[in-house]
């Protein structure tokens, strides 16, 4: 670009009276009024507007037949004029008079179109042709470059590209200042000044941005980017103020709403917005506050909500026990026993990483807030722990709503995809799998001691030969004793049968591998009576909706046919199909196994041993069974191996 020379160049832009010597004359310079005292104007609070005079003096230097004219021609006549009389050897100094005053007079009402982009009265087609004039004049002012200095017109360059910057950076700082300060009440509600005033700039900023995306980028060419260059500045001087604002001693009220707008309304309501979304390059533009300022408020948000949601929790978990020592029974809800702990707990927890995730913009420091749910669950487990420590009447009661607690919270914890980190969720999901073993064992225990002596009397002669039943007597009583569980919501009672059931065939499968070897018939005896026990103890429980454990059921009959076979082929292909269904039956699972068997031989037992081995899952991971075999612990089976000669 070419720059002329200061003293020319400067003379003809100052007002008049300032005099110059050009071809040994002296020219006397138009008074006009300069631009630089509309800039002047901009830049004072309460002048928001080019004035009326300078309007008026544009229209009286224009000639008529060029105001009713569109800018554009007005600026495509004045350089065609320009170019004949510079064309010439001696140009007429009146001429260049009257063309310097037209071309003064016509900035003058670019910069007025340009300036009224936002008012009410703004009109689009006039800013649309002061575009195609600003355009105009920049490429004459490039064609000017070519030519010697001397030939040049003194109002060359006009720069009509970089005031136009100028003056848009004025009026946004102009629009902003002007909302910062406005006392309206559309803000009522917000109880701070500054909330206030972050309310009704963050709003100026949208409303205008949105105006530029909808109507302005019509009336500028594609090239010039206008959207984004509105953005840059609008973010620029709306960063400022926010900066501003942002001091330290900053109330934890306005922190968290200054903070929402920064990390949330900015970026999400206003630069997403739909009619702005993939036109703003939002990466250029970096965040509205400084990396320290954004750390300070960030942390010292955190350390206040931290704080807030550990007392909500304890002031839960406190108001909860005091429930319980006090003798009172839960409240019944659909018949059954509940409380209202995990909802409040869950409405603490959910309320507060909502509102973190519109507050702070690294999701990562959530894990600063449900490190507190984490300590939660381990208080509440060992409150509830204490509690059935001692002689309470409504114990049974109030394990009852904890299970019910306990679900509603696995099932959120469980569902927290991104809020807690998986070492979070691991903890957390223990805690309350402990909890839940807890409250079963409180409510089974009396069951549990009837299993252990009913299933005394398995594989004795009397209850293979089918004169002495075992299952239907120690089915009744825990029928009996589960009525007690009316109370109990239906998903934790058909939870809690699943646990039982898995129990039952877990302590009649201890006692199955722990027998003595038995004859031919008396294994396929046993064998008819497993199958009959299986049947019974899986109709038991799918009566009481527990649909999910029925496997056991089906893995029983698998074990009774182990039992009943005798070829040592057959039996091969039944204990690899069992060990595929099951990966964690080990190799001392299989030995217990066999040791039931008499007449075979260690040679087809190491045999058996190795082709299951040779035919387990390669990738145990696709196997859908639950784990079983790994509950029966068979250590006594070294014993067993050395009497049968059985170690490889």
């Amino acid at each position: 670009m070419w720059h002329p020379r200061s003293s020319r160049r400067q003379q003809s832009s100052a007002a008049g009276g300032v005099e110059e010597k050009q071809n040994g004359q002296k020219k006397k310079l138009l008074k006009l009024k300069n631009p630089a005292k509309i800039w002047k104007n901009f830049k004072q609070q309460n002048q928001n507007q080019i004035t009326e005079d300078e309007v008026d003096g544009c229209e009286e230097v224009l000639p008529q037949e060029q105001r009713e004219e569109k800018l554009e021609e007005v600026s495509r006549r004045l350089i065609i004029r320009e170019e004949e009389l510079f064309g010439q050897d001696s140009p007429c100094e009146e001429e260049q008079d009257q063309l310097q005053r037209e071309l003064e007079a016509l900035r003058l009402k670019i910069w007025m179109a340009v300036h009224n982009t936002f008012n009410s009265s703004g009109e689009m087609e006039l800013l649309k042709s002061a575009v195609v004039c600003i355009q105009q004049q920049e490429e004459q002012d490039r064609r000017w470059t070519e030519c010697s200095e001397d030939k040049v017109p003194v109002w060359r360059p006009q720069k009509c590209l970089g005031t136009h910057g100028r003056l848009l950076q004025n009026m946004v700082e102009s629009r902003l200042l002007k909302a910062a300060e406005t006392d309206s009440g559309e803000a009522d509600g917000l109880s701070s000044p500054l909330k206030q005033e972050v309310c009704h700039v963050g709003r100026q900023v949208k409303d205008d941005l949105l105006l530029v995306a909808r109507t302005v980028v019509d009336c500028y060419p594609p090239k010039m980017d206008i959207l984004n260059l509105y953005a840059g500045l609008y973010h620029q001087s709306f960063s400022a103020r926010l900066n501003r604002l942002a001091a330290p001693g900053l109330g934890n009220d306005d922190c968290r709403y200054l903070l929402f707008w920064i990390n949330h309304c900015y970026p999400i309501d206003i630069l997403k917005h739909e009619d702005l979304e993939g036109k703003i390059k939002t990466a250029c533009l970096g965040s509205l506050l400084q990396p320290d300022h954004l750390d300070r408020l960030e942390d010292q948000y955190l350390t206040q909500k931290e704080e807030k949601v550990k007392q909500w929790l304890n002031s839960a978990l406190r108001k909860e026990e005091e429930g319980w020592l006090s003798g009172k029974t839960p409240e019944l809800i659909d018949q059954y026993c509940f409380s209202p702990l995990a909802i409040d707990v869950i409405q603490v927890m959910s309320g507060s990483l909502t509102e973190l995730s519109s507050v702070v913009r690294d999701q990562i420091k959530a894990h600063r807030l449900t490190a507190q749910l984490e300590s939660f669950l381990y208080s509440y487990k060992r409150c509830l722990e204490e509690f059935m420590k001692g002689n309470h009447r409504n114990i049974r009661s109030v394990v009852k709503a904890q299970l019910v607690c306990e679900q509603q919270l696995r099932g959120y914890i469980t569902g927290q995809t991104g809020s807690l980190s998986e070492k979070q969720r691991c903890c957390c999901l223990d805690t309350l799998t402990a909890l839940k073993d807890c409250g079963y064992q409180c409510l089974i225990c009396p069951i549990l001691v009837q299993l252990k002596v009913g299933f005394s009397q398995l594989w004795t002669a009397a209850w293979i030969d089918g004169s002495l039943p075992v299952v239907d007597p120690l089915l009744d009583s825990l029928n009996h004793e589960l009525s007690d569980l009316f109370d109990l919501k239906p998903a934790c009672r058909q939870a809690l049968l699943s646990v039982l059931h898995q129990d039952l065939v877990l302590r009649y499968v201890k006692r199955m591998m722990k027998t003595k070897a038995k004859t031919r018939e008396q294994q396929i005896g046993g064998a008819k009576r497993m199958i009959d026990d299986a049947g019974k103890i899986n109709d038991f429980f799918a009566e009481g909706g527990c649909k999910e454990s029925m496997w056991l059921g089906e893995m029983l009959c698998t074990l009774a046919e182990i039992l009943r076979l005798q070829d040592p082929g057959s039996l091969q292909l039944e204990m690899v199909s069992l060990a595929r269904a099951f990966p964690d039956l080990s190799d001392a699972h299989v030995l217990a196994l066999l040791s039931l068997k008499t007449g075979l031989s260690a040679a087809d037992a190491r045999s058996i041993r190795r082709s299951v081995e040779e035919n387990r899952l390669s990738d145990v991971s696709t196997n859908q069974s639950p784990p079983f075999f790994s509950k029966v612990k068979v250590k006594w089976i070294n014993n067993r191996i050395s009497q049968m000669g059985l170690k490889t």
